[in-house]
């Protein structure tokens, strides 16, 4: 079941659909809207498949890939192959991450964030404390 937040949130969107797929660098799952989908695919697609590590990202980045909708309800049935690679047991946290939605086990979650607490002053000055111009936020 979706928050009721999230679902408000997600409303412009919901009649489209979405796509669940394995995320690429935690154990989670992401939920993109449709128009975020199909802008992904327009770069995927641009890639030339005769380069065997582009085939290679291809094949991995899609592996999958669900087309889903959330029901009048606002609930959203999980398929059992990602809820195993999520390895989502009871409890879930749903994450807004800009343009799409994560989805995880609820101690992975926990986990991941603290993992990462210790490094997280390094990468935000590495990210964002950037001097230039161009690409720092001002």
């Amino acid at each position: 079941m979706l928050p009721a937040a999230l679902k408000k949130q997600l409303s412009p969107v919901l009649q489209n659909g979405f796509v669940l797929k394995r995320a690429v660098f935690q154990p989670c799952l992401e939920l993109y809207p449709m128009t975020e989908w199909e802008s992904l695919m327009q770069k995927v697609n641009k890639l030339n498949r005769f380069k065997k590590k582009n085939n290679d990202f291809i094949r991995r980045f899609t592996a999958g890939v669900k087309m889903i909708e959330v029901d009048s309800t606002g609930r959203l049935l999980i398929p059992k192959d990602l809820v195993v690679f999520a390895n989502i047991s009871k409890e879930i946290v749903v994450s807004s991450a800009i343009n799409i939605v994560e989805i995880w086990d609820k101690t992975k979650y926990e986990q991941a964030i603290d993992d990462a607490t210790g490094d997280f002053a390094d990468l935000a000055e590495e990210v964002m404390g950037q001097d230039d111009d161009d690409h720092g936020i001002s």
